[in-house]
């Protein structure tokens, strides 16, 4: 105990009456919580070491257990939060900078719960998605100028190469190494059977995926982990990674205790070394160098894969977008402050950044302002939730959206915040063997299907009740938002 010892932030309580000391929590809890007492007979706990994963409650077989959030505090303070202290008591014992995981738990406003959604009644009436055709087909990708005919009047096919989705959603960047195998699986399977994609995110892609491929995006980031001719000719598209929305600014570090000998081999580094990324990429430092390097994984690829730009969303993203529209890339993708990460400074992830839905709009409109929006097409990600939040991210002007933290949900993540631990108790956001057996990939792609599959039935309902049939039909169209407690700036810059 020192002066910084602060009671534990959840307490165990055990139903003494229940418990029947099997030690299926002992065995179960990765952080070591759980102790049997032999002399005792019973079950011990150690608050200080439990991060709420519900693990241990989720398999006790009598249910005897449960956390609680402790209601030993110290004095309340409306500047000076528990939090906050508890912070600076680290960083005063440890001399380090704090990490954290997911993405921000800060109460700032979720504009998709600010926004609501207009229907049709009689005039435009609604459409049955039962009954009558619902297209949630997208393509990504440049869009021609114009329809051209050869000699016998037949359409020329013009088209640049697409990304083609059966829902306007994709599973957003996580790499192998910040997950599990088995995760990776899981959303590499799910994908294939949805018909949509995968990204691999800054980690390489793993030999045995390489059969995903049509599937699977392929990241470049700053650190070029993983990355040669094969990998890049194995998936359906490139993404370069210039920013995150976790962490604005700065560059990606993934523990040397997570670099075992398959995510050792896939990112092509040694065994037990740290993985950073630098903040920029050294070979960018305008739109001229991106657009460089677009066009070099172009050729690598003979101009066969569209290239992404994936960026955060910052307080210029609207000029940053229309600068990359005009370097080549094919797709946006903009991630925002809420956005996940395995690990991030704490400073940076609560602090840096700004909504994914005020960057949307903001993009949307400067992009089609200038008469480029056909440029490019834009995907979005950064705390995409549920169905209606897909739907307004399209009504914004969004083509497509990326998830990742719904993703890891439905494979059974309990958001408790320490993937940076590496002991994730669901065998996600972990590399020990003993966890990574806990997820079953073909259960996890279940899961994953059968979430997807209920939310575009309710995009389908979504857009019923708005009388509209496709998503092109619902993209930028503004008309169906309506904001709620919205100042005029804000609907201003959302446009609605």
């Amino acid at each position: 105990m020192g002066v910084e010892f602060i009671f534990p932030e959840f307490e165990v309580v055990r139903n003494e009456n229940r418990c029947i000391a099997c030690r299926v929590c002992e065995r179960q809890c990765a952080n070591e919580v759980h102790t049997f007492s032999a002399e005792k007979g019973i079950m011990l706990s150690d608050e200080t070491k439990c991060v709420n994963c519900q693990r241990c409650v989720s398999l006790c077989p009598t249910r005897a257990l449960k956390i609680v959030k402790s209601d030993c505090t110290l004095r309340e303070n409306a500047n000076w939060q528990n939090d906050t202290i508890k912070e600076i008591y680290k960083q005063a014992n440890s001399g380090g900078v704090l990490l954290s995981s997911m993405g921000n738990p800060k109460p700032f406003p979720v504009y998709w719960d600010r926004i609501l959604i207009n229907a049709s009644q009689v005039t435009n009436p609604p459409i049955d998605p039962l009954r009558e055709p619902m297209e949630t087909r997208v393509f990504l990708g440049k869009k021609p100028a114009g329809i051209e005919r050869d000699e016998n009047g037949q359409l020329k096919n013009n088209l640049p190469v697409h990304l083609e989705l059966s829902m306007p959603i994709m599973f957003s960047a996580m790499s192998y190494g910040s997950i599990s195998y088995n995760a990776h699986a899981a959303l590499a399977r799910a994908a294939t059977e949805l018909g949509i994609l995968y990204n691999t995110g800054e980690g390489g892609l793993h030999e045995d995926f390489y059969c995903y491929g049509e599937n699977t995006i392929v990241q470049v980031a700053s650190g070029r982990f993983g990355v040669h001719e094969d990998y890049l000719k194995a998936g359906a598209a490139i993404e370069i990674k210039m920013g995150q929305g976790a962490k604005p600014g700065i560059g990606g570090h993934l523990p040397g205790e997570k670099i075992v000998d398959d995510v050792s081999r896939t990112r092509m580094i040694p065994e037990g070394s740290d993985a950073i990324s630098p903040a920029p990429h050294h070979d960018i430092y305008s739109i001229e160098d991106l657009r460089q390097l677009v066009f070099s994984l172009k050729e690598a690829t003979q101009y066969s894969k569209p290239v992404i730009v994936k960026v955060a969303a910052v307080h210029n993203i609207a000029a940053i977008a229309s600068g990359i529209a005009r370097s080549g890339a094919d797709i946006i993708a903009i991630d925002g402050f809420r956005g996940g990460t395995g690990a991030a400074p704490t400073r940076i992830r609560d602090n840096v950044g700004i909504p994914i839905e005020l960057a949307l709009a903001s993009v949307d409109r400067r992009l089609r302002d200038e008469g480029i929006r056909n440029n490019v097409s834009l995907v979005v990600g950064g705390s995409v939730r549920s169905a209606s939040d897909v739907v307004k991210a399209i009504a914004l002007g969004a083509d497509a959206c990326y998830i990742a933290t719904a993703a890891l949900l439905a494979l059974g993540c309990h958001l408790c915040r320490t993937c940076q631990s590496g002991r994730c108790n669901w065998g996600i956001a972990t590399q020990k063997p003993e966890l990574v057996k806990r997820l079953n990939p073909d259960i996890g792609c279940e899961r994953l299907v059968n979430l997807m599959n209920a939310w575009r039935h309710e995009i389908k309902e979504l857009m019923g009740g708005m009388g509209i049939n496709s998503i092109e039909a619902l993209k930028g169209n503004r008309l169906m938002l309506r904001g709620v407690g919205l100042n005029q700036k804000e609907l201003e810059i959302l446009g609605i």
